[in-house]
């Protein structure tokens, strides 16, 4: 199989939702992400065309994709980062105090998993990051899912020893150096 990993395009938006909703059918769904598929496909188009355009062509957001090109091009992936800005507070309220990307929406599809693809895609994350001059890149992980703890340190993401206890448990910071 023939894999690319690219930025979305604005224009693709059905494509973004509907890979979304297809991730929140996970069966570990409810470990990696802090939303629903029944809230997500309530969505009016609106949100996921403004969405999309800011992944696709914002200076603060970047969502990649990975396609497998010997399937028509079918999307199986997805991971998107977030710049965060040193001086601003982050989503739980604490100082960011180094220019940062947090990855965010990390999914594969199980089919392609283990093949080094979520790193492909991270690299991706990190590449975008150090073209705006991020220093690291960090995301949170739920404790209990293994499987995707693995696959961020495969990717060279360590421990800081930060966690948080959100509304679906504990979870636990992980970073990449990105200088």
């Amino acid at each position: 199989m023939t894999y690319t990993v690219r930025r979305v395009l604005a224009s693709e938006w059905e494509a973004v939702r509907d890979l979304r909703l297809q991730a929140l059918q996970d069966p570990v769904a409810h470990l990696a992400f802090l939303t629903s598929h029944a809230e997500e496909a309530a969505r009016e188009d609106a949100f996921w065309q403004q969405r999309t355009m800011g992944a696709a062509e914002g200076g603060s957001a970047a969502q990649f994709v990975v396609v497998d090109e010997s399937d028509d091009g079918r999307w199986v992936g997805s991971v998107t980062g977030l710049l965060e800005q040193a001086g601003a507070s982050d989503f739980e309220g604490r100082d960011v105090t180094e220019r940062q990307v947090h990855v965010v929406g990390v999914w594969l599809h199980p089919a392609h998993r283990g093949q080094g693809l979520v790193q492909r895609a991270l690299g991706a994350v990190a590449d975008w990051a150090r073209d705006r001059g991020a220093t690291r890149a960090r995301l949170y992980v739920h404790a209990d899912n293994g499987r995707a703890q693995a696959a961020y340190e495969k990717a060279g993401f360590r421990a800081t020893g930060n966690a948080f206890d959100g509304t679906i448990g504990r979870e636990v910071e992980l970073a990449l150096p990105l200088t």
